[in-house]
């Protein structure tokens, strides 16, 4: 329960934070996104693993780190908090965040899946084999990489990389548009992260 707790909880302040400093127009938005990612995974990894992302979650099962009832419940509870972070966001500020794309769709449909395999490839990189067991700095190359696509694609795609971040406050908005781009994005990135990651760590159990 506790890890389910931990998703939940983590997936709501790293959401809160993308929609407060969005929504404000904070000129340091990408940053402060990375800090919160980096922060809340270092804090959280030992109880849940800190996905915070169903996309990551899709790619550490593939890579046979969580059972099937845990992903499942793991999804349950980011989206809970993704969606309680945008309501809390829209009562501060008056103001409804909601991804969108900026550039056509199928533009924007590979932008997310190319940085959201590029985010759970990370992950599943630092977090989850034998060869960086213990390593410090897993939380920090994991943060930053989502600077680094919410730098490079944000402008295209909405720069979601993580279907909670996408859906859920599109869902407590009570808004349709743009909800297949969020799911079915970092979705197909994170599959394709599970599928590479054995082919080039053969040895890794």
């Amino acid at each position: 329960m506790k890890k389910y707790l931990m998703e939940l909880i983590g997936t709501f302040l790293f959401v809160l934070v993308i929609a407060l400093v969005v929504t404000q127009e904070v000129s340091a938005a990408p940053a402060a996104i990375w800090l919160t990612l980096g922060i809340l995974v270092y804090a959280g990894a030992h109880i849940s693993g800190s996905h915070f992302n169903p996309a990551v979650t899709l790619a550490v099962w593939m890579r046979g780190k969580i059972s099937m009832n845990d992903a499942l419940m793991y999804w349950v509870a980011q989206l809970v908090g993704a969606i309680v972070a945008a309501l809390v966001a829209a009562w501060m500020t008056w103001i409804t965040f909601v991804a969108a794309p900026a550039a056509d769709m199928w533009v924007a449909l590979v932008v997310e899946i190319i940085f959201t395999f590029m985010l759970a490839m990370v992950v599943l990189h630092t977090a989850t084999t034998k060869s960086q067991s213990g390593n410090s700095y897993y939380w920090f190359a994991i943060g930053l990489t989502v600077m680094c696509g919410a730098l490079a694609g944000g402008a295209l795609s909405g720069g979601a990389f993580n279907p909670a971040v996408g859906l859920g406050p599109i869902i407590a908005a009570g808004g349709t548009s743009a909800r297949w781009l969020y799911l079915v994005g970092p979705l197909v990135g994170g599959a394709l992260a599970g599928l590479v990651f054995p082919i080039l760590n053969g040895d890794e159990g």
